[in-house]
């Protein structure tokens, strides 16, 4: 069974929306979009690079797919992660896409889970999702996912798309590995890890 990747940005307060810039996500009058721009450095443009180069295919909502597909082939295949995102398969949930611009791109067909699903059990190496606040909520409603890559930021927003909405199940999960850049971002790779370890420190009377 092929692992199922989340890579993703969040605000302290557990905010996805916008990460990348003003206008990129404004559904419910967000106005905080570009949270994440000013605290890049280059340890944290090494990992962005591991992530992505691990991955054999990569599954987006329709829009992060949009933008990234307006980004990546303007950047040209001379940078590695350009042209590993260029050439890779891409699968798009949407129900309203009609044309895929970006090389290598396909419509998933039917309910998205199944067709996770299928694409979790054929032969292959992992699957990276991108972001994609909407679709993360279905794939985690069905359990979907293997692999998280959060990437959290000191910054505070309040209300927002969150990346942990109501219809997440409740589940274990064992930290692998954690990185902190220099301005304080930290990149946390957690893997499932079956039941919550629950118990209470009630004293016994």
């Amino acid at each position: 069974m092929r692992k199922l990747v989340v890579t993703t940005f969040m605000t302290l307060d557990g905010v996805m929306q916008a990460p990348g810039g003003p206008d990129e996500d404004r559904d419910g009058g967000f106005d905080h979009g570009g949270w994440s721009v000013g605290y890049w450095d280059e340890m944290m443009g090494e990992v962005a690079g591991e992530v992505h180069l691990a991955a054999d295919e990569i599954l987006f909502g329709r829009r992060s797919y949009e933008i990234l597909a307006g980004h990546w082939p303007k950047v040209g295949d001379e940078d590695p992660l350009a042209a590993k995102l260029n050439a890779a398969r891409k699968h798009v949930a949407s129900r309203t896409l009609r044309e895929l611009p970006w090389h290598n791109s396909v419509l998933l067909q039917g309910d998205v889970a199944e067709a996770v699903s299928v694409l979790k059990a054929a032969e292959g190496g992992d699957i990276l999702v991108i972001g994609s606040s909407d679709l993360l909520q279905t794939l985690l409603r069905h359990d979907l996912v293997d692999t998280f890559v959060v990437w959290t930021f000191p910054v505070v927003v309040g209300a927002g798309k969150r990346l942990f909405g109501n219809g997440a199940i409740p589940a274990g999960l064992r930290l692998d590995d954690v990185r902190t850049s220099t301005t304080g971002v930290t990149i946390a790779t957690y893997e499932r890890a079956g039941e919550i370890q629950g118990g209470t420190f009630a004293l016994e009377t």
